[in-house]
Order: structure tokens, then sequence, then C-alpha cells
């Protein structure tokens, strides 16, 4: 089973970050002289070279948060991780457009010329110039298409491959920096420290998003061993593979799934396992919502899969003490099945699964055979949702002890939040909720 992140990790990582800014903002003084800020069209540029500098600083780290790099991973958890990055990435924007704004304002102000000429010079004769250009095209594109409306109206596979673009944009913008940029002309400590930190985020990335996903997956080669149909619009796809048991994974965790098939190969998914490896066999359970998920039932058998990860925190070593309670809607169960499997055999387990009919209830006989060997307790919430509520109250009655528990809780994005709400008014420390989301 992974190993909890420490806390530590994270203040050396937050400690790092912060030094680095700090570094950032001395290079872009250290640039400015008096002369060159002694009038408006200078105090200008001036301000945009460290908007720039600081929005490539803002793009590496927000990067950084999405490049699933293991330490950060296990220390933080994905769906952490994920909401910095979108907290963050607009920022770089806001900084980006900034820059090119004040940049062109301030040569132009400069050259006593007009702005639209100024701006045409620039791309016609500074070295790299048009391909910073299209590095800010890429990521304005990448960050219009991140905003949660947007997302909506997108395939999961067009929003991950106008995504990919944002790699070639950053690697534009790098060579913009160091070619152009006067933090960098004739400083070449300064040329060292930030080609060494973008290699850094160039490593980081080959490695953890390259690199692992191949070696784990030539190393235990694993195919589709067969289909099951759970109810009308859930299938439980099963895996098997060489000596899968040795897979750093533990229940609860996702990894994304790569079938090799000729019209999906390209496509990953983020899927649970809702069956920890066994031997040679895995599973996962998935509901159809369209896209590459409703292909899983047509599945052949013996495709090859490639896989990237395990990802997230959202597993039974996140538990404080041996008293649990899993709350599931749909097909959210799938995690808390193999949940289930990695707790402590000594648990005090309840599960709590919600549905608006038992045949939407997925995997039910197996959760419910796990909890009676456990001698666990196990209710089903059957009904509309606006009938049947998961509320304090009824939370306390049936559990009087729930203010004591762990409660791990997966469903759709609003039953989460919904039910981790009503968890706190029950008296469940924050600590003790457990929620974990990888919606792109």
């Amino acid at each position: 089973m992974p190993a909890r992140g420490r806390p530590i990790v994270v203040d050396l990582l937050a400690g790092l970050a912060g030094l680095g800014l700090g570094i950032t903002i001395g290079l872009g003084i250290s640039a400015q002289s008096g002369t060159s800020m002694g009038s408006v069209p200078g105090l200008i540029t001036a301000v945009g070279r460290m908007t720039g500098l600081l929005a490539g600083y803002a793009m590496l780290v927000t990067a950084a948060l999405s490049a699933r790099i293991g330490p950060l991973e296990r220390a933080i958890g994905q769906d952490r991780l994920i909401r910095w990055h979108r907290r963050l990435g607009p920022w770089g924007l806001y900084l980006l457009l900034a820059h090119v704004v004040l940049i062109v304002v301030g040569y132009a102000g400069l050259a006593e010329t007009g702005i639209l000429a100024q701006l045409w010079e620039l791309l016609l004769t500074y070295q790299g110039m048009l391909g910073a250009a299209v590095a800010t095209v890429l990521l304005f594109l990448a960050g219009v298409t991140s905003y949660r409306r947007a997302r909506r109206r997108f395939r999961y596979e067009t929003w991950w491959s106008i995504h990919l673009y944002t790699y070639l944009a950053l690697l534009f913008a790098f060579a913009h920096q160091v070619d152009d940029g006067a933090s960098f002309a004739g400083h070449p400590l300064a040329t060292v420290w930030w080609t060494t930190i973008w290699l850094g985020l160039l490593a980081a990335v080959v490695y953890w998003r390259l690199a692992v996903p191949v070696v784990r997956s030539l190393r235990h080669r694993i195919r589709v061993a067969g289909v099951v149909r759970e109810n009308e619009d859930v299938v439980s796809v099963v895996l098997e593979g060489r000596r899968l048991d040795r897979l750093p994974v533990a229940g609860g965790q996702f990894f994304q799934w790569r079938f090799l098939t000729r019209g999906a190969w390209w496509e990953a998914h983020p899927f649970s396992l809702s069956h920890v490896p066994h031997r040679d066999r895995m599973r996962i359970t998935v509901k159809d919502l369209g896209d590459h998920s409703g292909d899983l039932a047509a599945m052949p058998i013996g495709t090859p899969v490639f896989i990237e990860g395990p990802y997230g925190r959202f597993t039974a070593d996140a538990a404080v003490d041996r008293k649990v309670l899993l709350i599931g809607a749909g097909v959210g169960v799938t995690p808390l099945r193999s949940i289930l499997q990695d707790l402590d055999e000594h648990a005090d387990v309840a599960v709590l699964l919600r549905a608006r009919t038992r045949d939407e209830l997925v995997l039910a006989d197996e959760i419910a055979d796990e909890v009676e060997r456990r001698s666990g307790r196990l209710w089903e919430a059957l009904g509309p949702r606006a009938q049947v509520r998961i509320t304090a109250s009824t939370l306390r009655r049936a559990l009087p002890d729930v203010h004591r528990r762990d409660v791990f809780i997966c469903g759709p994005g609003s039953f989460t939040e919904a039910v981790a709400a009503e968890c706190r008014r029950a008296g469940i420390p924050e600590s003790r909720i457990h929620v974990e989301s990888f919606v792109f």
C-alpha cells in the first residue's frame, strides 16, 4: 500500500516554490536601470518585463501541479493538485496578457510610433517572437476551454488534445524568454538557473507521464480478460496481466486507462478500481456516460491496455482509526468496493448506498457480502433524491458514534458536496471527511 504523504513534504515544496518566486522577482528587478525607468514608456516596459517573468514562472508551477509527479501525488492527492492548478492557471494568463499589452505600449512609446505598427515590427524583427505569439494563442485556448461551462461543451478527447499542445506552447515561451528577455541578455547565471528549472519540469513530465507508465505497462502486460454488464448503464471490465499484485496500488485509487484499439489507443480515461489486484487479475466498473466509456461494453477480449498511475489519496490508510463509514451513490460505489478490501480486518465498518432504485445499486451484492463478512452495517437509501435525503440527523440516528468515524464519500459532484456538508453538521471533523474527484 502506498505510504501516506507527510506534511513536511508539502511545506518543503511550498518553500521551494516561494524561493523560486523570490529569485524570479529578483531577476526582473536586476534587469532594470534608473535610465530605462526615467520615462513613462520606460516604466511601462519595465513592468511589462516583470509580468512576463512572473507569467513564465506561474506557468511552470501550474504545469508542475498537473504533471502527476509521484511525490506530489502521494503527499497531496491529484484532486487537490488539480484544484490548485485551476486556481493558479488564470493568473498566469492574466500576467501573460499584461505582458503583451505593456511591452507593446511601452515599446511604441519609446519609439514614438503607433501601437499596431509596433506590434507588427515586434512580430517580424525579434527572434522567437512568432513562436511566442503561437504560444500565447495556444495557452489562451487551453485556458478558455478549462472554464467549467466551456469544459461541459467539449468531449474529453477534444479537451485533452487541446491541452496537449500547451507543452509545445511552453517550449516556445521558454525560448522567447531566454532569447529576448532583458533578465537573461548578458546574464549567464540567470540563464543557467532559468534553464535548469525548466529542464527540471521537462524531466519530471517525461519521467512521470511517459517513462513510468511505459515501464509498468510493459512489465505487467495488461489485457482485457472479460466484460460483465452490471446493469443497463454499467459494465465491469476484468483485466489480467503478469504479477499485478506487485502494482503499488491501494483500494480507492484510479489509473488513467488507454485501451489499445484502432479508434481509442490515443484516449486515456480515469477509472477507479472496483477490485484491487489479486494474483493476475483486477477490475474496473464504469458507467456509460458516452464517448469512450460507452465503448467498453464491446471491448474485444485480449485488447492490450496501457496504464498511467495509480493516483489518488482516497484510500483506507487515510482513516484516522478503525471506525469508518462509506457513503456512495451510483457508480461512485466503485472505489468504495475496493477500499473495503483494504480496510483493516478489525475495522468497524458501516456502509450507506444511495440510488433511485435497487437495480441502480452497483456491485450491491458484493458489498453486502463484504460487510457481512466483517460483521458491519449496511443501509440502502432508495428513492428520488428530493424524498430520500442523507442529512446530519439521519446520520446521527443511524450511527450515534458517527462523529468519531472517518467518512469516505464518492458519487456525483453535487451529491458529494451535499453529503460532506451534512457530515460536518453531524459533528464530523473536516480531517475525517474524505472525498476525491478526478473529473477533467
